[in-house]
């Protein structure tokens, strides 16, 4: 499987003023195969070194002398470590966080040397007072596989380059098919394991079990990194996202999860989630002014799981009502398509925000920022839409011009463009000019 992330690391490689690299992401999205990869096809030599499997390294980071750091890691990895051709690569670096801040001198004193480092629950190890090699390193997110990275495993190359190409009367001949595609995409997902499994063969069941080992993981890792005392609030967090998205008024609401729930009860937990990538905060913003940060509000958010493919199996939504007919599109109030549409623009890093009025007669999905355009969004999950709401904020904010992904394919409307719901990524790079 190819990853789009992988021309990030080839950049990397060839930047003369390059600096250590961390790769974080959430737990199961790829991190060490794409690492792998990546140093067994783009260097002579390739060091892998994995926190979880080898003791002792606190002695290897007991200082920061470099040079004896790399005698020791070539020792356990049984690979001569020599600059510029050799792929140093610290997995689960998070079990020993002092490997962070040796990547300041790595930086420093040897920057000849190639190093990535990855780790699942980065966020939650730096809020534990880890000191962190701020302007010293380079970073990449890796997030679950896009839609396009899905139809290259699943269709071919040839399917993803038209999907991307952004020429919308070309990527419409193929409507039906991406229509398809998306469907399945829907059942599983991104995840990588979900993705291979499914490419290989297997069957909903199997992918469906994939699912349920990776929910699993997770439950672990709350039990396992997390205080004791947030590990109840944690998971009542997490098995309250898919109730919320599956509402016609997705805002997350703590006493929707335990009656008199309040924000001081729930926001470190709540914090946890999305430091470790698993939960994702979109919050409400009073104008669609530059910059959209200054006009957020923290307190009224919906929130998001990481991939469609886990919403499912977390919603137990029987895999027929998702690959067959068309029900995934038009039931379950949108939860899909707006946890579809949100994970794909996610993976773009640009800023995401919604908006509703006060009395909730107005309500736009998103409200996201692209360059110096500000872009309200409606995410619709049938081929019949009416876009009252998109259409009111649009009149009332003059200069905007709304976006609606749809099942409709692709129409400029002058006021809104409808663009096909299985070409948000294709739309967002286009606007990035990508």
């Amino acid at each position: 499987m190819k990853r789009l992330l992988y021309k990030e690391l080839l950049n990397w490689k060839e930047n003369k003023s390059r600096k250590p690299l961390i790769l974080n992401g959430a737990r199961q999205v790829g991190k060490t195969w794409l690492l792998q990869s990546f140093g067994g096809s783009e260097y002579k030599k390739m060091a892998y070194i994995s926190c979880e499997k080898v003791s002792g390294l606190e002695s290897v980071f007991a200082d920061f002398d470099t040079g004896r750091i790399l005698r020791a890691l070539s020792a356990i990895s049984h690979v001569d470590i020599t600059p510029y051709d050799t792929l140093v690569i610290i997995d689960e670096v998070q079990e020993y966080p002092r490997a962070l801040t040796a990547l300041k001198y790595f930086c420093e004193d040897a920057p000849e040397y190639h190093i990535a480092v990855a780790g699942s629950l980065l966020g939650v190890t730096l809020h534990r007072g880890v000191s962190f090699p701020v302007g010293k390193v380079d970073i990449l997110q890796l997030y679950p596989m896009t839609f396009s990275e899905f139809v290259e495993a699943v269709d071919g190359e040839q399917s993803a380059e038209v999907l991307l190409s952004g020429d919308w009367p070309l990527i419409c001949t193929l409507h039906s098919h991406y229509v398809e595609l998306l469907r399945q995409y829907y059942f599983v997902g991104g995840m990588p394991g979900a993705v291979s499994s499914y490419c290989d063969g297997a069957g909903p069941a199997a992918v469906s079990k994939t699912h349920q080992r990776i929910l699993q993981g997770y439950a672990d890792d709350f039990s396992k990194h997390a205080d004791n005392k947030e590990v109840p609030r944690i998971k009542m967090i997490w098995e309250g996202i898919p109730r919320s998205l599956a509402k016609e008024n997705k805002k997350f609401l703590y006493k929707d999860i335990l009656a008199g729930g309040r924000a001081s009860q729930f926001e470190l937990a709540l914090q946890w989630l999305m430091d470790t990538g698993l939960a994702y905060k979109v919050n409400r913003i009073t104008q669609p002014r530059m910059p959209l940060k200054f006009y957020e509000e923290p307190s009224i958010f919906k929130l998001f799981m990481l991939d469609v493919g886990l919403l499912g199996q977390q919603m137990l939504v029987p895999a027929e009502n998702v690959l067959v007919g068309d029900n995934i599109f038009s039931e379950y109030k949108g939860a899909f398509t707006e946890q579809y549409v949100f994970s794909q623009m996610a993976t773009t890093d640009i800023p995401i925000h919604y908006f509703s009025s006060n009395d909730s007669r107005v309500e736009v999905d998103f409200v996201v920022q692209i360059g110096s355009d500000i872009i309200p969004i409606e995410a619709k999950s049938e081929e019949n839409v009416r876009s009252k709401s998109l259409k009111t904020y649009v009149e009332k904010y003059p200069g905007l011009k709304g976006v609606r992904f749809s099942m409709k394919p692709y129409i400029d409307q002058g006021w809104m463009e409808n663009i096909p719901l299985y070409a948000v990524e294709t739309f967002v790079n286009k606007k990035k000019g990508m």
